[in-house]
């Protein structure tokens, strides 16, 4: 997590926080940097190519006499050769070193008259081994594109999912009293409504419908009685899901989606559970978040949070809507194409589902 420190100069007090993914990934001290790219674009964004895994530490300073706000990141391994670009425009310079032993430190300083928004810095990670920090306040083309390296190149690929049946075994599930629970399973979308339509035209509504009858076939194997809210391809709105949720007396409703980014970003990936409300709620949408984590261990964990969705907003059960991947996103279109890797995320959230029943009824 980011800290608020003072500079033992005492010239300035950082300001804000930027917010980071929790990759983790020991590098040994002296070794070469796990910085491989970076490139700052026109149009206010740095983006990054890292080692596989690392966790990064970054922060910003207010500006202080003659410098301007600066922003650095902090990276495991040491560069072998500092240096010290002279910028354009709104930024100032860019400067590369070894603040100490065993870290690389990319700074960017800009010009004294810029004003970032320090509260709205997030350093997001997009893959395993990609990032990106969006300047707030920053004006939009004040500056011509600067970086080194290709940050494309030796991106992370997944080969194709190959599952081991033990990891499907039933009896690895959580065990709960049989025919004392009820699930509502709702995939999205559906029919006249497709949801995403991402890379090489994979669908939504067929990967989360293909998802949604499997966990509640895994979940009625563990003897919970489940609804679904489609079980064929058709289109359903938002309020007959919903109130057949409601009258169905369920002790949850879990609604199943695939993400997808505007201008269909192919370096976007993740995956991401919602909750409306109350302690249940964030509960049911923690534990399945853990265990689709744990089935996909390589996809950027974009986390749990709270959301306004209508149909995890107007349930009267906890519910939570997850969303599985982006149908758009270079890495989980490979993934979520194949057969088997559905079952293995539908596996994940069953698994989820009953281990929330065990701790919270």
């Amino acid at each position: 997590m980011f800290k608020d420190k003072s500079l033992k100069s005492k010239l300035a007090l950082f300001a804000g926080v930027i917010f980071f993914s929790n990759f983790v990934f020991s590098l040994p001290l002296r070794s070469a940097s796990a910085l491989a790219a970076w490139a700052l674009t026109s149009n206010g964004s740095l983006k990054l190519r890292t080692s596989a895994g690392v966790k990064l530490d970054a922060f910003y300073q207010s500006s202080t006499g003659d410098k301007g706000e600066r922003v650095w990141v902090d990276f495991p391994g040491e560069l072998s050769k500092p240096r010290t670009l002279k910028g354009n425009g709104s930024v100032k310079e860019i400067r590369l070193g070894k603040p100490s032993e065993g870290i690389t430190r990319l700074v960017i300083e800009f010009s004294p008259s810029v004003r970032l928004e320090p509260s709205k810095l997030k350093l997001i990670g997009i893959s395993s081994n990609t990032w990106e920090l969006k300047f707030k306040g920053l004006e939009s083309n004040s500056f011509s594109s600067i970086g080194e390296g290709n940050i494309i190149r030796n991106s992370i690929k997944r080969t194709f999912e190959k599952i081991n049946r033990q990891d499907l075994d039933l009896s690895s599930l959580p065990n709960v009293p049989y025919g004392k629970y009820k699930i509502v399973i709702d995939p999205g979308h559906g029919g006249s409504d497709p949801g995403a339509v991402g890379i090489n035209g994979l669908r939504e509504t067929d990967v989360v419908l293909e998802v949604s009858k499997k966990v509640s076939q895994f979940l009625t194997n563990k003897g919970v009685k489940t609804v679904l809210t489609r079980n064929h391809e058709r289109t359903l709105d938002l309020q007959p899901r919903v109130t057949r949720a409601n009258n169905s007396k369920a002790n949850a409703f879990v609604s199943i989606h695939a993400n997808a980014t505007r201008g269909k970003r192919r370096d976007v990936n993740g995956l991401e559970t919602y909750y409306y409300s109350g302690y249940k709620g964030y509960s049911l949408a923690k534990n399945i978040h853990k265990q689709i984590l744990i089935a996909s261990s390589q996809s950027p964990d974009r986390g749990v949070r709270r959301s306004r969705f209508y149909v995890i907003r107007k349930t009267s059960m906890p519910a939570a809507l997850v969303e599985i991947g982006f149908v758009t996103g270079m890495y989980d279109a490979a993934l979520l194409r194949q057969k088997p890797y559905r079952e293995k995320i539908a596996f994940a959230i069953a698994k989820g589902i009953l281990n929330y029943l065990k701790v919270s009824n």
